[in-house]
């Protein structure tokens, strides 16, 4: 099958320098070219896919036939190979070995440590101050997925440390993943940035590791030094522990912190939707906190959590052929890299009609089932979906009742908010009034 390269390629930069300057608006275009267009990053040629249903035969179909691809490359030397950077029969027994972390029970468990955490976070607001919501919800994330992680007081610094570095890891790991290998050598102020946080979140997750005491606290660190292969009896080594502990951090954090951030954004900018939430609240919890066990009974409010993930998640991922694939024609071989785009699928008004407004009811029963498989994947697909994908809509759930349950967050005039992407969309600012309810 023929496949168009995409417009705007640079000579030995291929396309790197559209995608950094131009990002989603880059992307968005195209799907104007066909199902399948051809990208250069670099001298690396990809295909970037802009079809549902390629998407999905990525991801879920022909899964077995892709592992991580040259985005991941990037970032193991530095985070290691953890979960969501491994691949084949490594990553199959890692997965095996962590999954039980993630189960309902355990899930539960730590429902109780995001209760406390966000009510601690509204108990300390004041009426008609103005907030700083992505600052609060990025709080909010590293405290949440902090606690799950860490349970004894060893954990604090590495709290702590994660706060700093881990923003930096996260935005300066996707500039590096699109860039030529060379630029990562270069003396600049960003890969100095990268190299000192990675450095730093090294130092104290190997402390909190070396300091445990042999004890299951509950925790997910507990968890993994105490797990054992089915089969052969073998546990992780200390540097497989600190692999998956930095890959929980990095994966857990930022995109529950947007999603949040850019929800309670959306909520403030429409009243319409923020009263059908606040209703459905007030009848559900009649004032008191909220339980794990009100989740399923909040209905509306997950309407509202999954809009905010397909209008604010993650922009690429890569995968790479280990076999030959048939891909709608193209016939790829093996080593060929393939670009997915959560961010770009879900703003395809094939899918999504009308993707700019933020609009929840997309998500009831009857209009759910028009959207076509690959066409919204916040978590990934298949077998390398986001194994903690349960956990972060417990959160969002979590936060977003215990905060709307007693707060308005009202956006503050003349604050224009802009989006400034990495490899997702952060805000330039989430200035908000918070103003109480009751």
């Amino acid at each position: 099958m023929p496949v168009r390269v995409a417009p705007g390629q640079w000579p030995l930069l291929g396309h790197t320098p559209a995608l950094l300057r131009r990002k989603f608006r880059f992307t968005a275009g195209l799907r104007d070219h066909g199902d399948v267009v051809k990208l250069y990053l670099g001298p690396l040629q990809a295909y970037f896919i802009t079809s549902p249903e390629l998407v999905h035969r990525v991801l879920v179909t022909d899964g077995a036939s892709f592992g991580k691809g040259a985005m991941f490359d990037k970032f193991r030397p530095y985070m290691g190979n953890g979960l969501a950077m491994s691949d084949g029969a490594f990553h199959r027994r890692q997965r095996k070995l962590i999954l039980p972390a993630f189960r309902q029970g355990r899930i539960e468990h730590y429902a109780g440590n995001m209760i406390r955490a966000a009510t601690e976070l509204t108990g300390s607001w004041r009426p008609g101050e103005v907030r700083l919501v992505d600052a609060d919800m990025q709080g909010l994330a590293v405290t949440i997925v902090g606690a799950a992680l860490f349970a004894t007081e060893l954990g604090g610094p590495a709290i702590e440390e994660s706060r700093r570095s881990i923003p930096v890891i996260v935005k300066q790991g996707i500039i590096r993943s699109l860039s030529p290998s060379f630029v990562e050598r270069l003396p600049i102020p960003g890969n100095r940035a990268f190299d000192t946080a990675i450095s730093r979140m090294r130092e104290v997750v190997t402390q909190v590791i070396t300091g445990w005491d042999g004890v299951d606290h509950g925790d997910l660190l507990s968890l993994l030094l105490l797990a054992r292969d089915a089969d052969t009896g073998e546990g992780m080594t200390e540097q497989q522990v600190f692999d998956e502990v930095i890959t929980l951090l990095t994966a857990g954090i930022e995109t529950s912190a947007l999603a949040l951030g850019w929800i309670f954004h959306e909520l403030g900018r429409n009243p319409e939707v923020e009263a059908r939430l606040h209703a459905e609240l007030d009848e559900v919890l009649g004032g008191r906190p909220v339980t794990f066990a009100d989740l399923p009974r909040l209905e509306y409010t997950r309407r509202v959590a999954t809009e905010g993930l397909r209008m604010y998640s993650l922009w690429l991922l890569m995968r790479r052929a280990n076999r030959e694939v048939d891909l709608g024609g193209l016939r790829l071989q093996p080593g060929d890299e393939v670009i997915v785009s959560p961010y770009t699928m879900h703003f395809d008004e094939r899918s999504f009609p009308d993707p700019d407004r933020f609009d929840p009811d997309r998500w009831s029963p009857e209009r759910t089932a028009a959207v076509p498989e690959g066409a919204y994947i916040p978590f990934g697909a298949g077998m390398r979906q986001c194994i903690g994908n349960s956990f972060a809509l417990t959160e969002l759930l979590t936060a977003i009742a215990t905060v709307a349950a007693q707060w308005r967050l009202v956006p503050v005039p003349d604050r224009p908010v802009r989006v400034k992407f990495t490899n997702a969309p952060y805000p330039n600012a989430l200035p908000m009034t918070a103003v109480p309810r009751h």
